[in-house]
């Protein structure tokens, strides 16, 4: 597969089968995605990984919690700033009406709302979970490292024949998540990953997200 096209059938998907990652394959994925860059070659990164059993253990704890924390523990970023101004505003509103619309969801149906949100804590059905770390005497020059690594993980997982989802939303769980991992206080969790075999069968897998054409968003200089 050409990387222009992993580019191009990437997305974040939201319904996996059933069906297991070979281990061999997701450290093929992690192998390779360790070259990706970071300024002065920190490698920032600290990856934590939940498979087969361990991936089901971690959502049970997590459903066992939103019976009485529906809101999770409190995030230690903001995962967006408020208020958010145009366009971002109306860019992130059309992309939660575009999901709930390719499920059939009302505005008004809190109830299916809520449940299609806390999918999220099942990493959508994927056997594979991801969670990328730093430590937090990092800045955001490091974060934008993190963000290199997801996104080559994320387009050599096409080259397998795999989808992702990025979920900043594990933020909400931060705690339990290092607790289930022993990850230690000197890192900080930023962003969960579901990994796996997209259900191409599931209305919400053809939910796309719109892009602004380039002239919206670069500046030429020097071009006839």
């Amino acid at each position: 597969m050409k990387v222009s096209q992993a580019v191009r059938t990437r997305f974040s998907a939201r319904s996996f089968l059933d069906r297991p990652v070979a281990a061999e394959t997701v450290r093929k994925i992690l192998d390779c995605a360790r070259h990706a860059p970071s300024g002065g070659n920190l490698q920032p990164w600290h990856v934590y990984v939940a498979m087969g059993d361990e991936t089901k253990r971690l959502v049970r704890t997590i459903k066992q919690q939103l019976e009485t924390s529906p809101d999770g523990e409190e995030t230690e970023y903001s995962i967006y700033p408020s208020p958010l101004k145009e366009p971002y505003r109306t860019r992130r509103f059309e992309c939660g009406v575009a999901l709930y619309d390719a499920l059939g969801i009302v505005r008004e149906d809190r109830v299916g709302r809520r449940h299609q949100f806390e999918r999220n804590y099942e990493f959508f059905g994927a056997p594979v979970g991801m969670f990328f770390c730093l430590d937090r005497q990092m800045g955001a020059p490091q974060w934008a490292d993190i963000g290199i690594l997801m996104q080559t993980i994320m387009l050599l997982a096409r080259e397998h024949g795999l989808h992702t989802c990025p979920q900043e939303s594990w933020s909400h769980w931060h705690e339990t998540v290092a607790e289930f991992f022993r990850i230690p206080d000197n890192l900080m969790l930023f962003c969960g990953l579901s990994l796996g075999y997209l259900d191409p069968d599931d209305p919400v897998n053809t939910m796309r997200t719109t892009r602004a054409e380039v002239d919206e968003f670069v500046t030429f200089l020097g071009t006839d």
